[in-house]
């Protein structure tokens, strides 16, 4: 089976946004204007994966230097007071899901540079706005956000080393699709083809997971309790990707 993969952005962590269901034409985008310490969109990656029967589409979110200097804040707050750069080697995956129906509504939500005031514990912790590297529709089309080895604030105590994967839906009013769950399962066959990955996570699992190594965050107050994208969903990922033995809670 061939899947589509196109970026668009979506937030497990965003507020409700308008349901609007048109989604952009990923194939008009420019390339992503990636920041200069990540690796920006590769031809040869694009087109070892289309061979494995996977198309990446690139359907950037907006970029700009302070939005790579809040990141680069947001990276030494909690994960590396050292950081020079927003380069990651990614070695977990963490899949969410967005709380809502549109791809649309969502990229254009993850485009504003800072988080909102009134989102105070997420404020609090630091004034970027969180992302993902890609957004999985409810159709089945996967779109690439920015690079996967760009730091993105997407899950506590995992930014610096894992990809984020949004999916359009939740548990009630948008369930999330057996096309989804069939293009999670093809894209990360490919990234864990193409990077040294090791562990498939939900959203929901990650507060359980701080005894891990991988596990880093320098604020010791800050946590939360997310349930996505909810353990029937992970199941159901997992089964189509059992001869990967990617590690989990």
């Amino acid at each position: 089976m061939k899947l589509v993969i196109a970026l668009v952005l979506v937030g497990c962590s965003r507020p409700a946004t308008p349901r609007d269901d048109v989604r952009p034409e990923p194939v008009r985008s420019p390339p992503i204007a990636a920041a200069p310490d990540a690796s920006p969109p590769d031809s040869a990656a694009r087109d070892a994966a289309a061979s494995r029967g996977v198309a990446i589409v690139d359907a950037p979110m907006a970029w700009s230097d302070e939005r790579e200097r809040l990141t680069l804040e947001y990276r030494r707050t909690h994960s590396d007071r050292e950081a020079k750069d927003l380069a990651i080697e990614p070695r977990v995956i963490v899949l969410h899901y967005t709380g809502g129906g549109s791809a649309k509504a969502t990229r254009g939500y993850f485009d504003h540079v800072k988080i909102e005031a009134a989102r105070k514990e997420l404020a609090r912790a630091g004034a970027v706005n969180v992302s993902a590297h890609f957004v999985v529709d409810r159709d089945g089309t996967i779109y690439r956000l920015q690079p996967e080895t760009r730091f993105a604030r997407h899950c506590i105590g995992l930014n610096h080393l894992a990809i984020g994967i949004e999916n359009v839906g939740d548990e009630k009013d948008h369930p999330l699709t057996a096309a989804q769950v069939d293009a999670n399962a093809v894209l990360i066959r490919d990234l864990t083809q193409r990077f040294g990955i090791t562990h498939l996570l939900g959203h929901h699992e990650v507060m359980e997971f701080r005894a891990n190594g991988y596990y880093v965050e320098l604020d010791a107050g800050y946590h939360n309790s997310k349930g996505d994208p909810g353990a029937a969903f992970m199941r159901r990922v997992r089964e189509r990707l059992v001869d990967l033995e990617l590690a989990g809670l």
